[in-house]
C-alpha cells in the first residue's frame, strides 16, 4: 500500500541551523532514501523551497484567484514529503519515525487512494 508522508518542520528551527547542520540533515535523508529504496519501498521523495514561495490557488464561481503562502497560518511548514510502498500503516508508521526530520518537526502519514487523480 501507497502511503504519504507529509514532513512538516518550522522554517525558523531548521534556518537556525548551522551550515553544517543542513547538510549532515540532507545527508542522513539522502542516506534513508536509499536504503529505502534498496528494500524496495522507496517511490519518491523531495524537500520543498520555502513557505514564502508558495501560492494558493483557489476557483470561485469559475473565478480563479491566487494568494501568496499557504493557505493556512501554522507554526509548522510543509516541508517536503516521502512516498512509500509498505505493507500497512504499521510499516508506515515505522519509516516516518526513523526519518532524520523528524528529530526537528513531524510527518504526517496518509494513505492514498489507488483511485488515480484527486
Amino acid at each position: 500500500m501507497k502511503y504519504l508522508c507529509l514532513v512538516y518542520l518550522e522554517e525558523q528551527i531548521l534556518n537556525a541551523l548551522s551550515r553544517n547542520e543542513r547538510v549532515a540533515l540532507s545527508d542522513e535523508s539522502m542516506a534513508y532514501c536509499g536504503e529505502l529504496q534498496k528494500n524496495g519501498q522507496f517511490i519518491a521523495a523531495s524537500p520543498l523551497h520555502p513557505v514564502e514561495t508558495a501560492t494558493t490557488v483557489r476557483v470561485r464561481g469559475g473565478k480563479v484567484s491566487t494568494t501568496d503562502g499557504p493557505f493556512a497560518e501554522t507554526k509548522e511548514q510543509l516541508g517536503g514529503y516521502l512516498l512509500i510502498d509498505v505493507k500497512d500503516l504499521n510499516d508506515a508508521v515505522r519509516i516516518a519515525s526513523k526519518f532524520p526530520a523528524t528529530q526537528y518537526g513531524s510527518i504526517e502519514v496518509r494513505p492514498l487512494k489507488e483511485s488515480g487523480c484527486a
